[in-house]
């Protein structure tokens, strides 16, 4: 039986699951839809086209769904899709997308979003993702699987951070960043491989190593950049896993790749 506090405000035509908990001055919009098991705590605030995937917890003072932070934007937000078993922790912020396709944010199964995160427009956040306190993304970012973003970090819009990467607390994120790595600085630079996750991911002895020698090859060989990507990517061409870091780095031509070489305001 769904359990909806009394000063709650839930607008008709909300979807919510029998077994949903909704707590005290909480706000449902009419277009809401929460699914089984969810429990949002207190004062959270959720509006527009916003799903919350099953067992989706929610703190108090979270606001989920809201226009994007656009000043341009003028038509009705596309909407904010919130997989599964996700955590969103005090004052979190998530805004619906700008697509007039109708393409929602989205944020994935088994994210953990600490207290103050922001989660801008047309944000795509792959699973188990882990935002620390007051990491904050720009519109259109994409985070793949497994990335760990340090507390205080900004992410320029439209950049991409690779799964399995983690990102150091205080980071500026100009650049893209390359999966399986570590990056840090103001601008941000790599700072080598995510070996540590890596092993707890399971990642085999070999293929963390054809990774290490990669990495060196391509971003601290001789030669130029794309002359060094080809050359893992003949050499690598059997190893799915640096293949996956190759594919990363040529599937957007357009984009800034994140290197060892500080950026000259550092």
């Amino acid at each position: 039986m769904t359990c909806i506090h009394p000063t709650a405000v839930v607008a008709a035509g909300a979807r919510i699951a029998e077994d949903v908990e909704i707590g005290p001055y909480c706000c449902i919009g009419a277009e809401v839809e929460i699914e089984a098991g969810c429990r949002l705590q207190a004062h959270v605030v959720v509006e527009g086209r916003t799903r919350l995937g099953a067992g989706t917890q929610v703190h108090p003072f979270a606001s989920l769904g809201q226009p994007p932070q656009y000043a341009g934007f003028k038509r009705q937000p596309s909407g904010l899709d919130i997989g599964r078993n996700n955590v969103i922790r005090e004052y979190v912020t998530m805004n619906g997308g700008t697509s007039a396709e109708g393409v929602a944010t989205r944020i994935g199964d088994n994210g953990f979003f600490m207290t103050g995160v922001h989660v801008a427009h047309d944000c795509r956040i792959g699973d188990n993702v882990v935002m620390a306190n007051n990491a904050t993304l720009a519109g259109h970012v994409t985070l793949g699987d497994y990335v760990i973003v340090g507390g205080l970090t900004a992410v320029h819009q439209f950049c991409r951070i690779g799964k399995h990467a983690m990102v150091g607390g205080c980071t500026a994120v100009g650049k893209d960043i390359v999966p399986f790595a570590i990056a840090a600085g103001n601008r941000a630079r790599l700072r080598g491989l995510n070996v540590v996750g890596l092993r707890r991911r399971n990642f085999s002895r070999d293929d963390i190593q054809a990774l290490r020698n990669a990495y060196r090859l391509i971003f601290l060989g001789a030669g130029t950049f794309s002359d060094k990507v080809e050359a893992v990517s003949e050499q690598f061409r059997a190893n799915a896993v640096v293949m996956d870091l190759v594919t990363f780095i040529t599937a957007d031509a357009t984009r800034p790749i994140c290197t060892v070489t500080a950026d000259a305001d550092e």
